[in-house]
């Protein structure tokens, strides 16, 4: 045990060399982190309640949900009703019903009826393991199909729908240049955002905020402008706002229901100035299936508009004067570059599969961080102290050693810390002043029974050697214990609660090392070189 040959120490050496050097800049003003070289800007994040921020708490819209789970399963249907194998295939329906939230619609030829209710059945399985279906299928009348949501099919779609929001979202947040944002789900219905160091709620709102649905969709030409603003519309179209500030004092459009390309198929949106006026725009891009659909669209409908529509507005109705090739377009709108370059990043992040309301808004200042810093730091410098003082008084140079390996011990913690690019929370502060109390038990552990092993009548060599053997073994089952209860805490807890698990889990690590190992190697070089003939502890 008190054997350590060259390798090992000059490993050690740089071990607790590099943990000093990497904790430094966590240390550092804003204006010294930044002239660092790149590879050392490395430091601990503050928490929302440390550094200050803003904190949302988001609920989705399930009537929106509904209406699209409603609007892609109509979508469902029309493809499942054309044959894969060319016209000769489809199935011919009547006209879709979409009332009472549920799909309607009559099977033109009665022969083609158990036809058309295999397809749908293979279109509507849900999860394969339960064998639940999303929809119920019923024949009413011998030839009209009605399809209504089931309620296991309702529960899926928020399930998926809010893990997709919280990954969008998160995406969203990110793009802010934000560091370590915390996004989680609460409930069934319900995402929390707490981003650090953002002190603009309202732009946050605004980004995270938009559902960023973006549909291109012809407008119905056969429209009676006079019938459409008493609220009566063709069959398969609706009436659909201008967005604030659009449409040239037009307040609506009529527009088909069908979508002709939607924002899944953009593969990238950017903003931009238009050549024209150099107003800011948004450049989008679409996948090779969305190019080429766009280019059909277009080419069989020149000389007619159709409109751009963003979460239920329309931003602009032009009209098709050639086929749009290439697979991109332009968005132009009543944009500022700050709002055309959320919208980028809106739609790169990809849209919302619900609708989502800010239910409660706090800011929390960086005053309040600041003094919970500084509050922190006492406890931490009086708790520090402590250790010191009362480690040195009772085990005398072993507890010298001890108090050496403890400072190494906050040295690596940042360190990590830093490297993991991790955030330092209040209760993360908790864990640290916590982990300074428990980095010095294993010395005591290891110092009580060295004195044991001298009051026996042990040699000094052998009575540390034996100390240190014997100890180390209660040692790494109390601390295996704690890593445990750390790790339930971080997989089981959220937010405030990780921070404290993580910290928790970095600090014991740490402490067995340098409360073991490093402190080891003091005593091993120390008896080494001086052969004493009698041992204070």
């Amino acid at each position: 045990m008190l054997d350590f040959p060259r390798w090992k120490t000059i490993g050690i050496g740089i071990i607790l060399l590099l943990g000093v050097l990497f904790s430094i800049p966590s240390f550092l003003t804003e204006k010294q982190f930044e002239a660092l070289p790149g590879f050392a800007q490395a430091k601990v994040n503050l928490g929302l309640d440390l550094a200050g921020g803003s904190h949302l708490l988001l609920e989705a819209d399930l009537d929106d949900l509904a209406k699209t789970q409603l609007s892609n399963m109509e979508k469902t249907v029309r493809t499942a009703m054309r044959g894969e194998r060319g016209p000769d295939d489809d199935i011919a329906i009547g006209e879709l019903s979409t009332d009472g939230g549920r799909i309607s619609f009559l099977v033109r030829d009665q022969t083609q009826l158990d036809e058309a209710r295999e397809r749908l059945f293979r279109e509507t399985q849900g999860a394969a393991m339960t064998g639940q279906r999303d929809w119920n299928i019923d024949i009413v009348d011998s030839t009209r199909i009605v399809l209504n949501p089931t309620g296991a099919g309702r529960t899926q779609a928020i399930s998926q729908a809010m893990d997709t929001a919280r990954d969008i979202i998160d995406r969203r947040v990110n793009s802010l240049g934000t560091r370590e944002p915390t996004i989680i789900r609460q409930g069934d219905d319900r995402i929390v955002v707490q981003v650090p160091g953002l002190q603009d709620p309202q732009a946050l709102k605004d980004l995270i905020g938009k559902t960023a649905r973006l549909e291109f969709r012809m407008v119905d030409a056969n429209a009676d402008p006079n019938e459409a603003a008493a609220g009566r519309v063709p069959v398969g179209s609706e009436i659909v706002p201008y967005a604030p500030g659009e449409g040239n004092g037009a307040a609506f459009e009529v527009l088909r229901r069908q979508v002709m390309i939607s924002g899944e198929q953009l593969i990238d949106a950017q903003q931009s100035f238009d050549p024209q006026n150099n107003q800011p725009v948004v450049k989008i891009r679409f996948d090779s299936g969305g190019s080429s659909t766009f280019a059909r669209v277009t080419a069989q409908n020149v000389g007619r508009r159709f409109a751009m529509v963003l979460d239920g507005q329309v931003l602009s109705a032009p009209s098709i004067n050639e086929p749009i090739l290439g697979g991109s377009a332009q968005i132009s709108g009543s944009f500022t570059v700050a709002t055309a370059n959320n919208l980028a990043i809106s739609l790169r992040s990809g849209a919302l599969p619900v609708k989502m309301e800010v239910v409660e808004e706090r800011t929390v200042t960086p005053e309040l961080g600041a003094d919970s810093i500084r509050k922190g730091a006492i406890a931490g410098i009086i708790a520090t102290v402590a250790v010191l003082v009362f480690m040195i008084l009772v085990y005398g140079r072993f507890g010298v050693y001890a108090n050496i390996a403890l400072l190494f011990n906050i040295g690596l913690i940042v360190a990590i810390m830093a490297a993991f690019n991790a955030t330092l929370t209040l209760p993360g502060i908790a864990g640290f002043v916590l982990t300074i109390g428990a980095a010095v038990d294993a010395n005591v552990l290891i110092n009580e029974r060295i004195r044991e092993e001298l009051k026996r009548g042990r040699r000094i060599f052998q009575a540390v050697d034996v100390g240190y053997s014997e100890a180390s073994r209660a040692i790494f089952d109390a601390n295996i214990t704690n890593v445990i209860a750390a790790g339930l805490m971080f997989w089981f807890g959220s937010g405030p609660i990780k921070g404290f698990a993580v910290v928790l889990t970095i600090g014991i690590i740490t402490s067995v090392f340098t409360a073991v190992t490093v402190t080891r190697l003091f005593a091993a070089r120390w008896l080494h070189k001086t052969r004493p003939t009698a041992l204070n502890i």
